[in-house]
């Protein structure tokens, strides 16, 4: 029976009470005069006689009228719901038996600077499944047996709302052409059960620039949460279930990579099950994030890191496994390649991770690969700081151009008890600043750190180094990025809380330590390369970056084209930039004839600096930081490599090998890796 003809029945009882009130009524008041049939006159009626019957019909009434505002009230009522707010329960009633359900959008891919496809999607056959087949013990089991999986699993995965109370449960991923034949063969027996064709991430290349890619894995708590109180324009709430970028570009640029959302409305019946499909609202892909990376380049670095290291662990030191280098382009700060060992690839993250595999990864044989050293590494920095120590001498005065060196090998300049090495103990002779750079003296360094330390303002030298950038991230548009750390007498006092407190004091030693880079000095490898970088350029630091447009979602245009962002200006005499540049360009070509051969080959002139950072229990870390054409520089390398052997018997292999691959100029020269002790 539909709500009008409701209506109109109460209406017409509502009519009828009244006439029947009415009726009642008058009926009761023509009785209350009576004709004497005895012929006698006319009297009232009523008196005491009659007060029960009037009290009897006064009940009445009132009972009528309280059914009567009843029922009008309830007229009324529906009246409301039929005409006034007709739309909103109808409103209400749609969505009690509609529901809607999210379709993933695919992840925008990762364009190398060429246009070669680092990351990307492929077509995945994924086995989904009814939420009530996890009621069928039979098809459960049947299923599982296809697939190859356990019973309880499959059935944990059915039952697995996190992609939504109605939506279909993802059951296995990437099954065989076998598996879908199979299920389309006998539909009886999978009722309930599809094959659906979606998108998996790819990465093409494998281990390729892992560490700047990234990789992705389902959504966590925590980046739930954190999306749930996230404001402001492009902002991603997430659903349980989501893919998520978890490192390097795939989660820096997360919400660029992050396609829209699509939408299915679907009609469910009183069980929640869908009994039938509605409208849709197909999902949009994400943006194309075009990187600064050039595969090439990339390849050789990472190639050249891997053989070195293996050189080296073979030969000379077993305890060698790790390292990076980053080629950088310093006339814009793009970074052409970044490598860091040992690596991993992508694909392992695809679909979920097994417990093996993490475990894998996360073992100290595995030498912790999801690490970017490049960024993260900190380490001592060794000689490649002599170039920046030489600025703060000049800056304060501790130095001048014209300033002498004597080097005999043993420096006793803090006294007899104290004395300390340079690392030719047979000595270098009379030496001034380049020839200190280029030579790697550490006589004339310890005199810097002695000069400081004499000094009316001795962290002025600290002051120096930070101003260069050491002790302080680059900011690059990747996750992970370590500061550093350039120790003075604050940091040593709260840092060796369990010494002596004389021990915990600023000494002269710490100050001929920091001159050359040792001790409590921490680098990273981003931090060199940007400092080499404003040595090329008279002082400019553009901040490094691996983003270089990020395509537009339909058409071939880009909606953004990055611009090149100052990170410092450090302004230095010229007279001071050419000793250090000087410097730097005869430590590649005249200090030994071991690092000049590789080097002479190459049309453009080089100017570069080893180093080794010694480490309290392990082997040093080898140093090799460069950049070219010496005179019009346009690229910068940095390579470090851990637990290794001298800088220039090491790294310095890897520096050449990628300005080789950027200028199309490989090192024709084989040296056999040795432990030869060269100026670091």
């Amino acid at each position: 029976m539909s709500l009008s003809n409701i209506i109109i029945i109460l209406i017409v009882i509502l009519v009828l009470s009244l006439v029947g009130l009415y009726v009642f009524y008058s009926r009761g008041e023509d009785e209350r005069l009576k004709l004497d049939i005895g012929g006698a006159a006319p009297r009232a009626s009523g008196g005491n006689d009659s007060s029960a019957e009037r009290g009897v019909r006064n009940r009445l009434l009132g009972l009528g009228l309280v059914a009567v505002s009843v029922v009008a009230g309830l007229a009324t009522k529906l009246w409301s719901m039929q005409l006034v707010s007709s739309e909103e329960y109808t409103r209400q009633a749609e969505q009690n038996r509609t529901r809607t359900i999210s379709i993933t959008a695919p992840r925008g891919r990762i364009l190398d600077r060429n246009g070669n496809e680092l990351v990307g999607n492929r077509p995945s056959l994924t086995v989904v499944s009814k939420p009530d087949v996890v009621r069928d013990e039979i098809e459960v089991k049947l299923l599982a047996n296809l697939i190859g999986m356990p019973a309880a699993a499959v059935r944990r995965k059915i039952q697995d709302q996190s992609e939504g109370a109605q939506s279909d449960r993802t059951v296995a991923q990437d099954v065989s052409r076998r598996v879908v034949a199979f299920i389309g063969e006998h539909p009886y027996l999978f009722e309930g059960v599809s094959v659906e064709e979606r998108t998996a991430r790819h990465y093409p290349y494998g281990k390729l620039a892992a560490h700047v890619v990234g990789y992705t894995g389902t959504v966590t708590r925590e980046q739930l949460e954190a999306s749930k109180d996230a404001t402001g324009e492009g902002t991603i709430v997430y659903q349980a279930g989501d893919t998520v970028g978890q490192a390097g570009v795939e989660y820096q640029y997360e919400d660029v990579l992050q396609g829209v959302r699509g939408e299915q409305s679907v009609h469910v019946d009183a069980n929640g099950a869908v009994s039938d499909y509605s409208t849709l609202v197909s999902p949009q892909s994400g943006s194309d994030v075009i990187l600064t990376i050039d595969a090439t380049v990339q390849q050789a670095a990472e190639e050249s890191l891997e053989r070195i290291i293996e050189e080296v662990r073979k030969k000379v030191s077993k305890s060698c496994s790790s390292g990076s280098v980053i080629a950088m382009d310093v006339t814009n700060g793009e970074i052409i390649a970044m490598a860091s060992a040992p690596s991993y690839s992508p694909n392992i993250f695809v679909g979920g991770i097994s417990n093996d595999d993490w475990e894998a990864l996360q073992s100290q044989e595995s030498a912790n690969p999801l690490m970017n050293r490049a960024i993260s590494g900190q380490y001592p920095s060794a000689s490649t700081i002599k170039p920046f120590s030489t600025f703060a001498a000049l800056d304060n005065g501790i130095a001048t151009l014209k300033s002498k060196y004597e080097c005999t090998g043993w420096w006793t300049g803090f006294g007899q008890a104290s004395g300390q090495y340079c690392w030719k103990q047979s000595g270098h002779g009379e030496m001034d600043l380049r020839s200190g750079i280029t030579y790697s003296c550490d006589v004339v360094f310890y005199e810097i750190g002695k000069g400081f330390f004499e000094s009316d303002n001795p962290e002025a030298f600290q002051t120096k180094l930070r101003e260069w950038g050491m002790g302080s991230v680059t900011g690059i548009d990747l996750p992970g990025e370590g500061e550093g750390r350039v120790p003075d007498a604050e940091w040593k006092w709260n840092y060796y809380t369990e010494a002596d407190d004389i021990d915990r004091q600023w000494k002269g030693g710490d100050f001929t330590n920091l001159a050359i880079g040792q001790g409590d000095m921490l680098v990273t490898p981003i931090q060199m390369i940007c400092a080499y970088a404003g040595i090329a350029t008279g002082g400019s630091q553009l901040r490094p970056h691996v983003l270089r447009s990020i395509r537009s979602r339909t058409g071939t245009g880009t909606v953004i084209d990055y611009e090149p962002q100052l990170l410092r200006e450090v302004v230095e005499d010229r007279a001071c930039l050419k000793v250090v540049r000087d410097g730097l360009e005869g430590a590649v070509y005249d200090e030994s004839e071991w690092i000049a051969m590789h080097f002479q080959n190459m049309k453009e002139r080089v100017a570069g600096k080893s180093g080794t950072g010694e480490q309290v229990g392990k082997n040093p870390t080898a140093w090799y930081v460069a950049y070219a054409p010496a005179d019009n520089p346009r690229y910068a390398v940095a390579t470090s490599i851990e637990e290794a052997t001298w800088g220039s018997g090491s790294a310095m292999y890897v520096t050449r090998d990628v300005l080789g691959a950027l200028f199309g100029e490989p090192d024709d020269v084989f040296v056999a890796i040795s432990d030869m002790q060269v100026a670091d």
